[in-house]
Parts: C-alpha cells; sequence; structure tokens
C-alpha cells in the first residue's frame, strides 16, 4: 500500500476505505462529529492524572497507544472536513491568521491568558 503523504492522499484513502465497507450512510456530520469527540477523550484519557513531565515522558507502549488516538482524531477529522467540503489546511491557515490578530505577540507572549483578557 502506498505511503500517505498528504491530507488530499489521507482523504481520498479514507473515501475508498469507507466506499468499500458501504460505510458512508453512516458517516454523516454528526456521526463523525460525534466519533471525533469520542476518539478525542480515548486520547486524553492517556493524560488524565498525569503531571506535566509524565506526560512528557510516556513509556513506549503508552505512546504508541497515544498514537492509535492521534491517527483515529485526524482519520475522523478528515473525514468530517471531506464530508462538509472544508479544505483543513486552508482552514487552519485562516484560523492561524485570525489568532495572530487576536494573540500579538507583544501581549501574549509568555502568557495563557484568553485574547478578551489580554
Amino acid at each position: 500500500m502506498p505511503r500517505i503523504d498528504s491530507l488530499a492522499a489521507l482523504r481520498d484513502r479514507l473515501r475508498a476505505f469507507v466506499a468499500e465497507r458501504d460505510w458512508d450512510q453512516f458517516h454523516n456530520p454528526k456521526n463523525l462529529a460525534m466519533a471525533l469527540v469520542a476518539e478525542a477523550g480515548e486520547l486524553v484519557e492517556h493524560f488524565q492524572w498525569l503531571t506535566p513531565e509524565q506526560a512528557d515522558r510516556l513509556p513506549p507502549e503508552t505512546l504508541a497507544e497515544v498514537e492509535h488516538e492521534i491517527a483515529d482524531v485526524l482519520i475522523f477529522l478528515v473525514e468530517l472536513a471531506d464530508r462538509l467540503r472544508i479544505d483543513p489546511l486552508a482552514a487552519a491557515e485562516r484560523k492561524l491568521a485570525l489568532n495572530a490578530q487576536k494573540y500579538p505577540v507583544e501581549k501574549a507572549r509568555g502568557r495563557a491568558t484568553k485574547y478578551d483578557k489580554l
């Protein structure tokens, strides 16, 4: 199987995977969003109750599990974006530009304060 080297390639592979299994009937935006949140919850479980230091040094077996959860989150996010005809890279680029306005370096550097409190 060829290596996936872009979001477009991942999207295309997911389209084929879903079509082969006739799962498109289940992959509406509501279900995909719910699956995305469920997988994000499974990802968070690996970090619950850890100190920041422990979270930075996950044991190899936990890191492997985290890798699977990150993949699940990405897969459902790409499927959701595809279903809604949103280019996730273009959306991220627009959001980063918006965040740059909301969090100017001179006000936000070194602070975890929400933009409306800066």
